[in-house]
C-alpha cells in the first residue's frame, strides 16, 4: 500500500509513541489512535542507556539473579522466639542507641514522626523524664542512633527500636539465619507515627512487661515453630496483600496462639488475645521479619542486579542492591497518593517512611495487590488497577514466589525479587501500599495510600555497577 492509499483509508490508525500530545492532530482529523507507554531507558540519559544496554541480557548477571531467587525462595521463615532487644543487641542499652527506620540519618536531619519517636523512645527508657530533657540528649549527642537494616532488624514507619522493647525472633529452618522485628502496637496514637503523650508509653510498657512475656511463654511453648510463609500464603488466598491489610493473617497468627496465650494465666495471656483480637495490624511485623530473613539470605551474591533492601527515614528513601554490598542508594523519600482521615490532607502529610517496604522487596504489598483490591480504595482505584499493577509487577522482576499466588492472576505466584535492570528499562517503578504520618511530631497516622520507589535510587545503582558507561 502507498502512502497515498494509506492516508485516503476510511479510517487511519495511528500508534503514538511517547508524549500523548503528539497525538492530538492525528485524532482530530478523525484517526484512532493506539497509545503507547514508553519511556527511554535509564530515564533518558544516554551514557547510563548505553551502560544498561551492556548488561540486559548479560549471562553472568542473569544466573546470579536466578541464585539470589533460589536463595530467596528456599528461605523458611519460623517464628521462634520473643526476646528483649537488649537481649539481642546489648549496644542498645550499653551505648544509648537507637535504631530507626531507612537508611542512615542523624538528629539533626529527622522529620518530624521519627523525632517524636526518638523522645517516646528515651523516655521510655529512662534515659530522661520529659520531652524536653529528652530532645536535649538527642539534640547534644548523647543518644546514638543506626539503621534497623544494619543489626537484620526492621520497624514499621518511624522504626525506632529501643532496649526495652520485645522482639519478634524469625529463624530459617535450613540455614539458621534470623531476624527480628519490634511488636506492632496496633491502631490509634502509636510510637511508630512518631504519636507521643503518656497513653503511648503506657501502651509500650504493657507490652514490654506483659505482653512480650506472655507471646515469649507461649510461643516457647508450641510444639514446633509457626512458618510465617505458610500464614502469608493463606492470607494472600484470603485478601491480605501482607503489608498495608493484614486482617486474616492476623486472624490466622491470633488463631494458632489462642490456647498457649490462655494457658498463660500469671503472665497477662488473656490480656493479650484481647489485645491481638482488635489488632488488624498485628501480622504486618511478622511480615516485614521473614521478607527481611529472606532477603538477607539472598544478598551478597556477586553481579547480581536483585534490591534485596528498600527503606525510608521520611527524609530519604534507599535501596540495597545484591551485588554491591551494604552501599545504600538514596533519593529524596516521596510524597504518598493516599486517603486521609477526616481534617487532613497531602499539606499535612510527611513523606514516605518506615522500614516496612521490605514486604514489597519480598513480593508482598504493591506486588500483590491482585490479592487485596480493597487496597487501591487508598486512591480511588478499581479491582482492574490491582491486577494491572500485579502484571507491571512482574514486569520488573527475576522470579515468582512459588507459594505465594494471586487467585486473581489464576494462582501465578507474586513477583518477587526486583532487578535494577529491569526497572530502569522499563521505566516501571515499583509499588508500595503504606501509612501516612502527620509531618508534625507528636500527632501519629492521617490516612494511608500508595506510593511508588523512586527512579534516581535505581540509577545510582547502575552507576555503581561494574561495567563501563
Amino acid at each position: 500500500m502507498s502512502v497515498g492509499d494509506l492516508l485516503r483509508a476510511p479510517r487511519l490508525t495511528v500508534v503514538n509513541v511517547g508524549l500523548a500530545e503528539f497525538s492530538a492532530p492525528a485524532q482530530a482529523a478523525g484517526a484512532e489512535v493506539t497509545e503507547l507507554d514508553w519511556r527511554p531507558p535509564a530515564a533518558g540519559d544516554a551514557a547510563l542507556g548505553w551502560k544498561l544496554a551492556s548488561l540486559v541480557g548479560d549471562p553472568a548477571i542473569d544466573d546470579a539473579n536466578r541464585r539470589v531467587l533460589e536463595r530467596v525462595l528456599a528461605v523458611q521463615p519460623r517464628w521462634v522466639d520473643v526476646r528483649p532487644a537488649a537481649e539481642v543487641l546489648p549496644s542498645l542499652a550499653e551505648q544509648r542507641l537507637l535504631l530507626h527506620a531507612g537508611p542512615p540519618i542523624g538528629w539533626e536531619r529527622m522529620c518530624g514522626p521519627m523525632r517524636a519517636a526518638v523522645l517516646g523512645a528515651a523516655l521510655l527508657e529512662g534515659w530522661a523524664d520529659t520531652p524536653e530533657r529528652a530532645e536535649l540528649l538527642a539534640a547534644t549527642g548523647k543518644i546514638e542512633f543506626a539503621p534497623c537494616h544494619d543489626f537484620a532488624m526492621v520497624g514499621p514507619m518511624a522504626g525506632i527500636i529501643s532496649a526495652s522493647q520485645p522482639l519478634i525472633v524469625v529463624e530459617d529452618a535450613v540455614t539458621g539465619l534470623r531476624a527480628y522485628s519490634n511488636l506492632n502496637e496496633g491502631r490509634g496514637r502509636c510510637l511508630r507515627y512518631g504519636a507521643l503523650g503518656d497513653d503511648v508509653l503506657h501502651r509500650l510498657r504493657w507490652m514490654s512487661d506483659r505482653l512480650g512475656p506472655s507471646l515469649q511463654a507461649a510461643v516457647r511453648s508450641l510444639a514446633e515453630p509457626i512458618n510465617l510463609k505458610t500464614v502469608i500464603a493463606q492470607a494472600v488466598q484470603m485478601g491480605d496483600e501482607c503489608h498495608s491489610r493484614n486482617n486474616a493473617a492476623s486472624a490466622l497468627l491470633t488463631r494458632q496462639l489462642a490456647a498457649p496465650l490462655a494457658r498463660q494465666t500469671d503472665l497477662g495471656g488473656i490480656e493479650a488475645l484481647e489485645f491481638l483480637a482488635g489488632n488488624d495490624y498485628w501480622f504486618l511485623n511478622f511480615s516485614m521479619a521473614a521478607g527481611k530473613l529472606a532477603m538477607t539470605a539472598g544478598h551478597g551474591v556477586d553481579r547480581s542486579t536483585v534490591v534485596t533492601a528498600y527503606a525510608r527515614n521520611g527524609v530519604e528513601v534507599g535501596l540495597r542492591v545484591s551485588g554491591l554490598g551494604q552501599e545504600w542508594f538514596t533519593a529524596p523519600a516521596p510524597p504518598v497518593d493516599g486517603l486521609y482521615f477526616p481534617g487532613y490532607g497531602p499539606g499535612d502529610a510527611n513523606p514516605d517512611i518506615g522500614d516496612s517496604a521490605i514486604a514489597e522487596v519480598y513480593g508482598l504489598g504493591g506486588f500483590a495487590l491482585a490479592a487485596a483490591p480493597a487496597i487501591v480504595g487508598f486512591v480511588g482505584g478499581t479491582t482492574q488497577d490491582a491486577v494491572r499493577t500485579s502484571v507491571d509487577m512482574g514486569a520488573i522482576t527475576v522470579g515468582r514466589h512459588r507459594d505465594v499466588q494471586l487467585p486473581a492472576l489464576e494462582f501465578a505466584g507474586s513477583p518477587v525479587g526486583i532487578d535494577v535492570r529491569a526497572v530502569l528499562d522499563s521505566g516501571i517503578r515499583p509499588a508500595i501500599t503504606t501509612g501516612i504520618a502527620h509531618r508534625t511530631p507528636g500527632i501519629g497516622q492521617i490516612g494511608a495510600g500508595i506510593t511508588h520507589m523512586p527512579v534516581d535510587c535505581f540509577l545510582a545503582a547502575l552507576r555503581a555497577f561494574p561495567g563501563e558507561s
